[in-house]
């Protein structure tokens, strides 16, 4: 049986350095390894528990949440957006941390990687997706990481699927990922 990891990519734009990463992710996942990336982050309102009460939960939210439910896993992906995670990634992990103690990322192990333009590839970040991750009751691998700077020349002519050393960095996280989450459903 496959473990079931959903990813998701802080950045909305279309041409995004990190969907490539989570693009290079999906098609070079090792066997038993499914990665869907979830698509409708920018549909998700702003967390608001006024309408996070039963019947009135906005549809994308309740689709996060049930495609998160199904997932043993979570991938995310984070550029750099001045020093910190980007909106959109911290939403969508406020919406999957409720219910408070419940929510379909608690318990579940997960990992932090991106690439940004700066030296450092967006590692401020990743530490602040890291923690928000383990806040809301996700179980973060701390050594599965990958931080990978000058996005902007480093991928100007090369897709990350691409790329041999990316490759192979994104292929050691997932199968960690993929080892802890087998863990846990033990």
């Amino acid at each position: 049986m496959s473990v079931r990891i959903l990813a998701l990519v802080g950045s909305l734009r279309a041409g995004s350095h990190n969907r490539q990463l989570a693009e290079a992710a999906v098609k070079h996942a090792p066997a038993g390894a499914d990665i869907e990336v979830f698509e409708g982050l920018a549909d998700l309102p702003f967390y608001n528990e006024d309408i996070d009460v039963e019947g009135s939960v906005p549809a994308a939210a309740l689709r996060l949440r049930e495609v998160a439910g199904g997932s043993d896993a979570f991938l995310l992906f984070s550029p750099e957006y001045n020093g910190t995670m980007p909106a959109v990634l911290k939403n969508a992990i406020d919406w999957l941390s409720r219910p408070f103690g419940a929510g379909a990322i608690s318990g579940k192990p997960v990992a932090v990687v991106g690439t940004a333009f700066g030296q450092y590839g967006g590692v401020w970040a990743q530490d602040e997706a890291r923690k928000a991750a383990g806040l809301a009751g996700g179980v973060v691998v701390e050594e599965a990481k990958l931080s990978i700077p000058a996005s902007l020349t480093r991928f100007a002519e090369t897709h990350p699927a691409d790329d041999t050393e990316v490759v192979t960095a994104l292929t050691e996280i997932v199968t960690r990922l993929s080892e802890k989450a087998t863990l846990a459903a033990a």
